[in-house]
């Protein structure tokens, strides 16, 4: 082998280790995990993208300043009214009279829109509510490219999008970012005070098994489809109304009291779905809607081509909105129904009732016509209580509430005890979309959620999406 021959075969052997360390490079920093932003709470630093805002909890989340978060916002969604609506409503915000907020929207409308925002990346926190069915493909693109999710209910509509959520949350950790859904019954004063009464044991007592008959923890629900928001006239998108795109009541509201029941029955605790839960009957019906009330809800004119399988004779809409779960969570057994109307009755409004049993008390929330539509909490002596004088311990063990909760009053009313709740703890259904992003936002500076939330969100969306599952399969 001459000199020449020699320098070529060393110059391939260099050529291909470099070629070598070069694959290499690229495969370890392919596969490096992207850096974690860190969050200190300093102003500005978290940046909000709004992804196809299509419900009115998008907005919602912007209906206050937060001093945490930057005042630009970026909107990628395609084109039509649902995005208008969501600049309209920021900009009702922006002018209002009382305490204005100065949002500036920087929006991007096209087909391409998700494409877009995944390459821009101009922004550290994804905001979603919109459809539903897009959802679960929205959260696991978004947090495989590194960006926090808080995210409007429900995150899964069927078993499908469960199992692509359980790999989001994989993806989730493995990425260093937060995933979070937007429960804002947490933050209703009622609820917080049923929670805090059922952390009395010497006044609740222990919650009750129950049976599928007679269930420890009921809640039920009556909401409208034509309402006001902000003052306004809600009007709620036409794939509101297909069980497809939103997904049937089942999925959807009883998000709220499936979490209900596992915050409160089970706090702190982490909740294992493939042994915890087991899901006993499930049944679902319609809500029937003429073409004039579907109109005068959407704005629209006319049913849309995709709902033309829940339509009657072209004139009746069935919208599959109801629903009922009856299911045991550690041996508790609770029942959720949740149904919907067109409107309320003349000064009228959404209802909800709930009862918890205890072995000395039982929690009652009523959102009735004699509680004018708002919710009001009630103790109930239980059947047997092992305590003696149920109202010396009341209010002995009551003080403890009204140390946390000053103003908070206890009255007898026919063998009840109504709690009283000054106004100031009232602060609204929209007031909770903000309390909620307060704690996401604590969450983001601490860098990680309470070890029991990612566990109990996926049990969360098991419940819903299983009792889905078997009403679909019960005829």
């Amino acid at each position: 082998m001459n000199i020449l021959q020699k320098q070529l075969k060393l110059m391939k052997n260099r050529s291909f280790y470099l070629l070598f360390i070069l694959v290499i490079f690229a495969l370890v920093n392919g596969c490096k995990e992207p850096e974690k932003t860190h969050f200190t709470g300093q102003a500005g630093e978290v940046k909000l993208i709004t992804l196809a805002p299509g419900h009115f909890h998008a907005y919602l989340v912007q209906k206050d300043m937060y001093d945490q978060v930057d005042s630009t916002v970026h909107v990628y969604a395609p084109p039509g009214s649902e995005v208008e609506q969501h600049v309209s409503m920021i900009e009702n915000y922006n002018n209002r009279d009382y305490n204005p907020t100065f949002w500036d929207l920087v929006v991007y409308t096209g087909e391409d829109y998700l494409e877009r925002m995944l390459e821009e990346k101009n922004g550290n926190v994804v905001v979603l509510a919109g459809k539903n069915h897009n959802k679960s493909n929205y959260i696991k693109s978004s947090v495989e490219k590194g960006l926090n999710v808080l995210s409007d209910k429900p995150m899964a509509i069927d078993l499908k999008d469960f199992d692509l959520l359980k790999k989001s949350f994989e993806s989730a950790e493995r990425n260093n970012v937060l995933l979070y859904d937007i429960m804002t019954l947490r933050y209703e004063i009622t609820s917080i005070l049923q929670k805090e009464i059922m952390s009395l044991p010497l006044l609740f007592g222990t919650l009750e098994k129950g049976s599928p008959e007679n269930p420890s923890f009921i809640t039920e629900s009556k909401h409208y489809f034509f309402k006001y928001v902000s003052g306004n006239i809600l009007r709620r998108p036409p794939w509101f109304f297909d069980p497809g795109q939103r997904g049937e009541g089942l999925v959807d509201v009883a998000t709220h009291y499936v979490d209900f029941i596992q915050w409160s029955c089970f706090p702190d605790k982490i909740i294992d779905y493939t042994t915890d839960i087991d899901m006993i009957s499930a049944s679902r019906w319609s809500t029937p809607l003429t073409k004039r009330q579907f109109e005068s809800i959407t704005g629209e004119v006319g049913f849309p081509d995709y709902l033309n399988e829940y339509i009657d004779n072209d004139t009746l809409l069935q919208v599959y909105a109801n629903g009922e779960m009856n299911y045991s969570l550690n041996d508790v057994h609770a029942r959720v129904t949740v149904k919907w109307g067109f409107t309320a009755p003349k000064g009228a409004g959404d209802t909800f009732y709930s009862l918890t049993r205890g072995s000395n008390a039982n929690l009652i929330i009523r959102q009735g016509e004699e509680e004018n539509y708002k919710r009001v909490l009630y103790i109930q002596p239980s059947s047997s209580p092992s305590i003696n004088n149920f109202e010396e311990t009341l209010l002995r063990e009551f003080k403890k509430v009204q140390e946390k909760y000053p103003g908070v009053e206890l009255k007898e009313l026919d063998g009840l005890w109504k709690v009283f709740v000054p106004e100031d703890y009232y602060i609204g259904h929209e007031a909770h979309f903000g309390k909620v992003t307060d704690k996401y936002l604590h969450f983001l500076i601490e860098g990680k959620l309470p070890d029991w939330e990612v566990p109990n969100m996926i049990a969360k969306y098991y419940t819903t999406t299983m009792a889905l599952e078997l009403a679909m399969e019960t005829k």
